[in-house]
């Protein structure tokens, strides 16, 4: 059964009034942290004015809401003043409410001052994340079309999409996020640790001192609880991917009674994911009444040694007020501190997997001097082909092969012979390990492969639909085409006539999977996108043993007028259907063992015979 991790939220802990953050679970590390950070640091280098524009103004916000509870102790102490002169019954004592409002409207001005600050950055900050994001996406999107086939028959396509996906994603957040709140963490650190030793050294050593006993008990209880988030998104992960294939194969599983080993894997998975998820939600909610005790234990500490200094006229009752402010504000930068190192370990794995696949090895550069051929002929030759897709193990041995223009050439053999392989450097998604492969007498390396691929069209047993209409479907195959040439081809596939009775005709919208069409017709729609291209070699892997009798009469009619004039390999499993190829070249174990036309081939009651010959045996007995 299917065990994909996928990477669901992170969870965070509740807030404690002194704003303390929860546990965060451990994300995946990088593997060289300074390497990867150095590669980021060089897609924001072009936005370096804009990156010193937010650290001051980030600087700034932080600053402007530091300087508030010193303001306002001012106002506090002014307003204990009066209050005191008035109790004592001086004359004419009382509250200085113009000096208040004053004072007031000096505060409301540095608040409004720093979220206008905050918000500036925060605008700035999102348009530069956002134009690395494209960058990175972009660099992405390049790269993926200048590497071989041989990395994507090695990955997954969820992989290669994840890096579109995902792990841009986490960056772009990161830096939209963390970047500007690390300055304003560092800023707001050591402003308000200014503030308040300016205030009282004694309790600011008090305040200081109190803090050790909350991170070690947040250090131990992220300790405990990081197995149990991790051991959580492991089997979030693999619950999800166990519904994922059962939905996908449920046909299948239903029809072989599959349905009580499915729920109780899936029970089992349920189990452990519930076992870790309250263990993990538990751990993480006691860091709510953990810091809330310490923090009630230094506002106590705070008050006391506040009166007591209050007593001895060290300080003012203002200056509580503030000092407990600053206090408040000085524990959550120390708490975020764990939860952005952790983001920035995660970001770090994200950006590395990226950098990792921009560094992929890429395809051989074209030749500069290609050369380009105005009117292909359609020659084909393999002289002495010799490939494998490790080198250590050659699967296609000394390959030799002459195909005349128009020529109709079947590859026939075994599974595993390497008739597929053959196409594949034909087309030069792989290249050979030494010999050569000649179109019209110019060796295929000498082409751009842009230019190379023009020349081919290709049907394969796979059909590919896009999400779009027929219309758009056929005319991938030449963009610039008018609807008549649309319709022209698809009359020439025979796929004009079911095209007319869909709903809505050629504008028909296929879905996702184009399960709104048959299979058949799948395959009509694919040959009139070929015949629309006008290649001069054709490319065909025979693609009627999944339909009914009278649609592949309509296919093989359609071939048939595809490969009208063109030079043609056609991947042949089912024999009967080349009979009338001007060439079979019939493969074993990467080598070419016969070759000849079908009658000349029987005649030899060689290898050939006996794959015809056990065809009919398998018909007949079934």
């Amino acid at each position: 059964m299917s065990e994909n991790r996928h990477s669901g939220p992170m969870r965070r802990g509740p807030r404690g009034p002194m704003g303390g953050m929860g546990p965060m679970p451990m994300g995946e590390k990088p593997k060289n942290f300074k390497k990867t950070m150095k590669n980021l640091l060089a897609y924001l280098r072009p936005y370096n004015l804009s990156l010193i524009i937010v650290l001051i103004f980030a600087a700034g916000s932080a600053a402007f809401s530091i300087v508030g509870p010193n303001t306002l102790k001012k106002a506090v102490n002014k307003l204990f003043e009066g209050l005191i002169t008035k109790v004592q019954g001086v004359t004419g004592a009382g509250i200085d409410f113009g000096y208040i409002g004053n004072i007031l409207l000096i505060l409301l001005g540095l608040y409004l001052a720093s979220s206008l600050f905050g918000f500036i950055q925060g605008f700035i900050m999102s348009g530069v994340a956002q134009k690395v994001s494209y960058n990175l996406r972009k660099a992405i999107s390049e790269k993926i079309n200048r590497l071989p086939l041989s990395y994507f028959d090695t990955k997954t396509h969820g992989e290669v999409l994840s890096r579109v996906t995902n792990d841009v994603d986490t960056v772009s957040n990161t830096l939209n996020q963390s970047l500007s709140q690390i300055v304003t963490s560092v800023t707001t650190l050591i402003g308000v640790l200014i503030m308040m030793f300016s205030i009282s050294w004694i309790m600011t050593l008090a305040t200081l001192l109190i803090m050790p006993i909350s991170t070690i008990l947040i250090v131990t209880v992220v300790k405990k609880s990081q197995k149990h988030f991790k051991t959580q998104q492991e089997y979030l992960g693999r619950l999800n991917g166990h519904v994922e294939e059962m939905f996908g194969g449920h046909t299948i599983m239903k029809a072989f009674n599959g349905e009580e080993r499915s729920i109780k894997q899936f029970e089992e998975l349920n189990n452990t994911l519930y076992s870790s998820a309250w263990k993990s939600q538990f751990l993480s909610g006691m860091m709510h009444p953990i810091i809330g005790f310490i923090g009630n234990l230094g506002y106590v500490m705070v008050s006391i040694l506040g009166g007591w200094l209050t007593i001895k006229k060290t300080i003012q009752v203002g200056d509580i007020l503030a000092f407990i402010q600053y206090v408040r504000s000085f524990s959550q930068p120390l708490n975020q501190a764990a939860q952005i190192a952790n983001v920035l370990q995660s970001t770090a794995a994200a950006a590395e997997r990226v950098f990792e696949f921009l560094g992929e090895p890429e395809e051989v550069s074209d030749k500069e001097n290609s050369v380009v051929l105005s009117k292909p002929q359609g020659a084909v030759k393999f002289e002495h082909v010799h490939f494998g897709y490790n080198p250590d193990r050659i699967i296609i041995n000394d390959f030799n092969a002459t195909i005349e223009p128009g020529q109709r050439v079947a590859i026939v053999g075994p599974t595993g012979a390497g008739k597929t392989t053959m196409v594949k450097l034909l087309m030069r998604f792989y290249d050979i390990n030494s010999g050569s492969i000649t179109i019209d007498g110019q060796d295929i390396r000498s082409f751009k492969r842009q230019q190379l691929r023009d020349m081919f069209g290709m049907v394969l047993q796979d059909t590919w639909l896009f999400n779009g209409t027929i219309m758009e479907n056929i005319r991938y195959g030449r963009l610039d085409a008018t609807d008549e040439e649309v319709i022209q081809a698809a009359k020439a596939a025979h796929a004009h006539h079911f095209i007319r009775t869909l709903p809505d005709g050629y504008n028909m919208v296929l879905n996702e999977e184009a399960s709104n069409v048959s299979q058949g017709q799948k395959q009509l729609l694919t040959i009139a996108r070929a015949i629309l291209s006008d290649p001069k070699i054709l490319i065909l892997d025979e693609a009627t043993s999944s339909v009914d009798t009278r649609t592949e009469i309509l296919i093989q009619k359609a071939m048939d007028n595809l490969m009208r004039g063109r030079t043609s390999f056609i991947i042949a499993h089912r024999l009967s259907t080349i009979r009338d190829a001007d060439l079979i070249l019939v493969m074993k174990d990467g080598d070419i063992v016969e070759q000849g036309k079908h009658e000349e081939l029987l005649k030899k009651n060689g290898f050939y015979a006996n794959l015809y010959y056990s065809q009919f045996d398998v018909v007949e007995s079934a």
